[in-house]
């Protein structure tokens, strides 16, 4: 029967399978990279916030793709917590930490990087629903679409849980692997393979739909009259969609090959000369990410912007607006009608007059 090291700290194991925790991270260059990452994880907070209030306040973001958005910034917002427990548990504080820790510092990771793929899963799925109804949106309920998201990160929640769970190498230390001490190599193989195949699955439906919008779009082109926007509309989400697709698969990618080659005890591949720059490149894809919704969505980025630098101006502008008969205001039902106004409103108040077709974006 085999011996379980429940109660070992992390250096016994460390030291088994000759990890480096690089205990060379001291003085100036500890300082460093915990200024780095502490930016960035302000960062991280801070501008997937502002994603999630812009999807609340703005009423032309309540549709299911746009809930799911912000789900996903969530998600990032979750992988900023995790960055930050672990940027102060490695280096040389990972050999004193205990078992349970340490699990929990990798449970944090591996359950934000989930909660990303399956949302981002999910969105294909809404994306197929819609576009495939040449529709802009999903008719998915509320309901459902909650009911999605609980779901999510509950999926989540498990992956990150299973090596806590039992499939680890503490009562085998013989399989254990090098970048994860604790985890069987058999793991490895199967949570970098699940990815990697889930990512190549999203990549081709994603490129399915598009040329099939591109091609619906081209030639309804031709037969409708109706506004040059309204017809650009899907093709937009579509980019912006496969903008946070391909910047995810790109950050992530590299993280997961390495893995998969510890788990396959690749030992002459140099995976820890390059483990940390992986995970930065992971990090910096929910720096990304807000970025990608405010440069590819032009009303995603009104509405941030109005949040950041125009609160008192938006104050102002409110109490004025509260003067017009509501009668006016009753009657502007009409989308574009509201829409226009806002555009009116931003403007004026931020420097930014013609907004296009940022109500279709």
């Amino acid at each position: 029967m085999n011996e379980c090291y429940y109660d070992k700290r992390m250096d016994f194991f460390y030291n088994r399978t000759k990890t480096d925790t690089a205990d060379e991270w001291t003085g100036p260059q500890l300082i460093g990279v915990l200024c780095f990452g502490t930016f960035f994880c302000l960062f991280i907070f801070i501008s997937n916030s502002l994603v999630i209030a812009a999807v609340v306040k703005n009423k032309r973001f309540h549709f299911p793709f746009y809930y799911l958005l912000a789900n996903l910034a969530a998600a990032d917002f979750f992988a900023g917590i995790a960055y930050v427990f672990l940027m102060f548990n490695t280096g040389p504080v990972s050999k004193t930490l205990t078992v349970n820790r340490w699990f929990l510092r990798q449970g944090l990771l591996d359950t934000s990087l989930t909660a990303s793929l399956v949302n981002l899963l999910v969105i294909a799925v809404e994306r197929h629903m819609s576009i495939m109804r040449m529709k802009i949106h999903s008719n998915l309920t509320k309901k459902r679409v909650t009911f999605l998201i609980i779901s999510i990160w509950a999926i989540a929640i498990f992956m990150g849980a299973v090596p806590t769970l039992g499939w680890n190498c503490l009562c085998d230390i013989t399989v254990c692997s090098s970048l994860a001490p604790i985890y069987s190599r058999s793991y490895l193989v199967f949570w970098s393979v699940l990815n990697l195949v889930v990512f190549f699955i999203m990549v081709v439906v994603y490129i399915r739909i598009y040329m099939y919008v591109q091609r619906k779009t081209n030639v309804l082109s031709s037969h409708t009259s109706g506004s040059i926007s309204r017809r650009r509309t899907p093709v937009k989400l579509m980019k912006t969609v496969m903008t946070v697709l391909g910047a995810f698969v790109v950050c992530w990618t590299p993280g997961l090959v390495v893995l998969l080659l510890d788990g396959l005890n690749c030992t002459d591949c140099g995976i820890q000369n390059v483990k940390r720059w992986f995970l930065l490149l992971a990090l910096l894809n929910s720096v990304m990410n807000p970025i990608i919704y405010s440069y590819k969505d032009d009303e995603m980025w009104a509405t941030m912007k109005r949040m950041i630098c125009c609160s008192s101006e938006d104050k102002s502008q409110e109490r004025r607006s509260s003067r017009i008969p509501s009668t006016v205001l009753c009657r502007s039902t009409d989308i574009s009608g509201r829409y226009i106004e806002d555009g009116i409103i931003q403007g004026t108040i931020c420097g930014k007059g013609d907004l296009g077709d940022k109500g279709n974006s």
